[in-house]
């Protein structure tokens, strides 16, 4: 897990991947300012979009970090090897007063 602070670090060091993985709808409401939104039923480690990624650092965000959980799971098996849940998912980025973006990007 990272906390919220040490995925801002993530990013601006490593230039890391950042995953929503909560449905469009809660996406657009608010996400982590940078975040790509893929919906758990088309999550798979062999897209391109995650493949290109393998040799980066790979944040997985929901709701509250336990569907992430899974889902980093699945990424490692697939040989990603720098694989990272957001600490108390969305919910624990506004707990720590970190800006949302809002709409589809």
């Amino acid at each position: 897990a990272v906390q919220p602070a040490g995925l801002t670090a993530l990013v601006n060091r490593d230039n890391a991947l950042v995953v929503d993985l909560r449905p469009i709808g809660d996406f657009e409401k608010g996400h982590v300012p940078g975040s790509k939104n893929v919906q758990m039923s088309q999550f798979d480690p062999e897209s391109k979009q995650l493949a290109a990624a393998k040799s980066l650092p790979v944040v997985l965000v929901c709701k509250t970090g336990q569907t992430a959980t899974g889902a980093a799971t699945r990424l490692k098996k697939a040989g990603f090897e720098r694989v990272y849940v957001l600490d108390g998912g969305i919910m624990g980025w506004q707990q720590a007063d970190l800006p949302l973006a809002r709409g589809r990007r």
